[in-house]
């Protein structure tokens, strides 16, 4: 956090402090104000498109795509179809122009940069007329140096943006060989056998993936900064922790320092402990050089306050403040945040292969959670209350990680701040998404090298970050999908060139830089890996990746059983969000499988994906009603398959250490394989991750014609309850009940009972019974799990009468809900109200009653009016012997 503040302020801080204010601070401007952007006039696109080359307002940070939508030039991009008609402007070249006037101080300066936080991306930035900066990648800061040229006001910032798909194609096809992309294009901006996203540093998902759509968008999309000095300026603080432990910590802080003057300096660094007390850490005066420099300054700790994960202990968050001082006089400060904890990625060789397990403060924790991608195609749109939203979302859901997926951009300071403060473990990619990259080019290996060495500085203090990972599923795709093989097929000598510059860059450079760079963070080439082993993707050791279920439609969700991997990265199944998200995008008379509307929101297959989702449904649930089944049905499908996946490896452990579904978030409105919509509305499968990633639960994972029984447990201490197993119809006649107390070991998963289906039913109707286990431990929320004999198609679900009555106790709303017969997938729906039940996507029993509270503004009675239950009866149709196949 820089400390860079106003010059009336810096007065009377130093006044308090009894410093003379004799020089002026450090000047820091934002540059955000006074922007205009245009399609350029003697660009491809002008011709096409005379109404976007005239000159508007545009906001800084932003994008080509936003300041056009907020002109009214294009339609809304999430609403209807309209991808196909906005491709022109990633084909296009823009301007954008900024005047702005300089204070004195700024003018007196020694040393004056423009700083740029984030161009995208090929870029070429004049000042006053002189060309200043030549960008190319939108991960990097551009630092510009321009004392000298700068005046008392009037200045103009020029910033022409090419477009990387008319700079890279001509590249592209003049290549003998080419090497493999990810999604080509369905619109004819780009030939499909030259795909350009590889050779470019820019988020790859711009370019379209199976969860969102393609908008190849342009702009100033960072904050742009005139910073300038006179004596010296601090740049950075790292706070590398060397040592923590229960009774000491030690930290080594690393000031790097931009003197302007040379000179005697003191550095003074200060730290504010948790609960706010302040003290003086360390102190050091040194003689600088002009130019960059780096300051070491040891600093202990006694009995430190450590940060958890959550779910493990407290968050608790050190601040340091350094000051630079000449003399007397303050010269600049700034301050850092980090929480204090040892991290170690352990790999144990056993006999089966080698763990794979985070270890933090000595705890081997089970990771549970799922990856993140970007909240938006239009990053600068998203404000900080979008991410705190869905971390939270993700804690609320007993989730302590995250993956940062490489395919999008690396996520702003206040995503790992929300991070911290939330205990949620972060697995951070560099932003490599797929495909292959021509890191056989030195140039381009050295501007990544730059890029990652920017954001490992950025984010290097931040406790939650626990591993750095080169790029997603390239190793694999060279490997197993023929991309190598083809090109080897095709060009070997080109072939081997790709591949050792691939090694060189995520097997060599990255990994020397996070070494150097990152305070101990563990480095790992590629997800899935095994740390370049020659086998990939394998259960024995590394992480994995499986997607035979959904990507081969020929394995059911039961095939996660037959899998247990030392640390699950991605498994996924896709699901429709709700209801009032459809209609957002899509009227009602719009809403069919097959309607463009919502084939354009499904990015599956092209737009097909809807007869996979249907094929996973039908599996299951047979055939939906109409759409509005189908949507329901998606979300029960999704929901329970990955709950059987998640149970199944935390069954596993310790031989399994990490379960992260895909994905969290989503990048706009559609189909996908998220647990929460764009808007942050929960799927049922969020509500089922709640109950499948609880810190101690009950997994009963039904197998060729038998049901094996864990105890899990992520507590650090011993835990007693009872556990309850039920054998009852449909109606609620219960065939069997017994209770048995049960102790649970700390961090373990135990198996501690094997039915066979003959047991448990005896001479029950499979189709009409279903075995329930319960968990009760004192202090842990009820855990159930209920097994079914029968797919749910081959149930007659008969209306399972439930009640609902909402009522006010004086806090708020609760909604008492009860079943006269076992109702399964119980979805409450309140329409376009805003209100948010405590539970969703729920069982009950017959007989049972549930109290769910709801949060929501709206009074009483629109609630009750709005209020729906849906439950499978409603969305399956009859029984077999009498069912219809009905388009939805």
């Amino acid at each position: 956090m820089r400390g860079w503040i106003p010059a009336w302020l810096a007065w009377l801080l130093l006044a308090a402090c009894g410093l003379p204010a004799a020089a002026a601070q450090p000047v820091d401007l934002a540059l955000d104000a006074r922007w205009e952007f245009r399609l350029l006039p003697d660009g491809t696109q002008a011709a096409a498109h005379p109404e976007a080359a005239t000159w508007r307002a545009a906001k800084v940070p932003g994008t080509v795509h936003t300041d056009l939508l907020a002109h009214g030039v294009i339609p809304d991009p999430y609403v209807g179809a309209p991808e196909a008609g906005l491709q022109w402007i990633g084909l296009a070249d823009w301007e954008y122009r900024a005047t702005f006037d300089v204070p004195r101080a700024a003018l007196d300066a020694t040393r004056s940069d423009l700083v740029f936080e984030g161009l995208d991306t090929f870029a070429e930035v004049h000042l006053n007329g002189e060309r200043v900066l030549e960008a190319d990648n939108a991960f990097r800061t551009w630092r510009v140096p321009v004392q000298g040229r700068l005046r008392p006001g009037g200045n103009t910032l020029r910033v022409v943006l090419r477009s990387p798909i008319a700079r890279l194609l001509p590249r592209v096809q003049a290549m003998p060989h080419r090497i493999a992309g990810n999604y080509p294009s369905p619109y004819g901006d780009e030939p499909n056998d030259a795909m350009t996203a590889n050779f470019v540093r820019k988020p790859g998902y711009h370019y379209g993936w199976d969860w969102g759509p393609r908008y190849v968008t342009a702009g100033v999309w960072k904050p742009v900064r005139l910073q300038a000095w006179r004596d010296a300026r601090l740049d950075d603080l790292q706070l590398r922790q060397d040592h923590v432990a229960e009774d000491r910590a030690q930290l080594t802080a690393i000031a790097t320092l931009d003197a302007a003057r040379a000179g005697d300096y003191t550095l003074r660094l200060w730290q504010v402990a948790p609960d706010g007390e302040r003290s003086l850490a360390a102190e050091r005066t040194v003689p600088l050089a002009n130019g960059v420099s780096e300051i070491a300054q040891t600093v202990r700790i006694e009995r430190p306050q450590r940060w958890f994960p959550v779910g493990y202990g407290p968050q608790p968050l050190y601040r340091y403040e350094l000051e630079l001082l000449d003399g007397a006089r303050r010269v600049d400060h700034l301050t850092a945040r980090t929480g204090l904890r040892s991290v170690e990625l352990r790999r144990e060789p056993d006999a089966g292969g080698r763990g794979f397990a985070f270890v933090i403060n000595g705890i081997p924790v089970f990771a549970k959670g799922a990856n993140a991608i970007p909240f938006d195609m239009f990053e600068p749109r998203v404000t900080d209350a979008k991410p705190r939203r869905v971390l939270q979302s993700a804690v609320d859901a007993n989730m302590n990680m995250v993956r940062n997926w490489g395919g999008g951009y690396y996520e702003r300071d206040a995503f790992f701040d929300i991070a911290d403060e939330l205990g949620l473990l972060v697995w951070q990619d560099f932003m490599f998404g797929g495909g292959m990259q021509p890191a056989y080019d030195e140039s381009f290996r050295a501007s990544v090298v730059a890029e990652a060495r920017d954001q490992v500085r950025r984010l290097r203090n931040h406790p939650s970050v626990v591993l750095w990972c080169g790029n997603n599923e390239e190793e694999i795709a060279w490997k197993y999908w023929g991309h190598g093989r083809t090109l080897r097929e095709a060009d070997p000598a080109f072939a081997e060139k790709v591949w050792n510059g691939y090694l060189q860059l995520f097997n060599h450079d990255l990994r020397e830089l996070v070494e150097d760079q990152a305070g101990g963070i563990a480095y790992w080439p590629s997800s899935p890996s095994d740390d370049m082993a020659e086998i990939a993707n394998t259960p024995a050791s590394g992480d994995m990746h499986y997607w035979e279920v959904w990507g081969n439609p020929a394995r059911p969700p039961t095939a996660y059983l037959d899998v247990a991997p030392r640390f699950m990265s991605e498994y996924g199944l896709q699901a429709w969000p709700v209801q009032r998200t459809i209609d957002h995008f899509a009227a009602r008379d719009e809403q069919r499988v097959d309607a463009p509307v919502i084939e354009a929101h499904q990015k599956f297959l092209a737009g097909k994906g809807n007869e996979r989702l249907l094929h996973y449904i039908r599996m299951e649930f047979g055939e939906p009603r109409d759409f509005a089944g189908f949507v329901y049905l998606s979300q029960a499908m999704q929901a329970e398959g990955i709950g059987l996946a998640a149970r199944h490896h935390r069954a596993s452990r310790p031989h399994t250490m990490g379960s992260l579904y895909w994905q969290l978030n989503d990048v706009w409105p559609g189909a996908s394989w998220s647990g929460i919509d764009w808007f942050g509305r929960w799927k049922a499968l969020q509500f089922h991750a709640r109950r499948f990633f609880a810190p101690v639960t009950v997994a009963a994972l039904r197998k060729e014609g038998a049901t094996a029984v864990h105890l899990i447990s992520d507590r650090t201490t011993a835990r007693r309850g009872e556990l309850r197993l039920r054998v009852m119809d449909l109606d609620g006649v219960v065939l069997r009940d017994e209770r048995s107390r049960v102790e649970l070991a700390p961090l373990s998963a135990v198996r501690i009972a094997r039915h066979a289906d003959t047991e448990l039913l005896g001479d029950a109707d499979p189709a009409r019974t279903v075995a329930v286990f319960e968990l009760a431990v004192d202090g842990e929320p009820a855990a159930r799990e209920v097994v079914y004999f029968a797919a749910a198609k081959d149930i007659a679900w008969r209306q399972p009468a439930v009640r609902a009555k909402l009522r006010s106790d004086g806090d708020g709303f609760v909604l008492d809900l009860s079943a006269a017969r076992l109702a399964r997938a119980v979805w409450i729906d309140f329409g376009d109200l805003d209100a948010e039940p405590s539970d969703n996507a729920l069982t009950l029993l017959p007989g049972e009653t549930r109290a769910l509270r709801v949060a929501s503004a709206a009074g009483i009675e629109a609630l009750r009016e709005a209020l729906r239950i849906r439950t499978l009866a409603d969305a399956l149709p009859p029984p077999a012997s009498t069912r219809s196949n009905p388009t939805p």
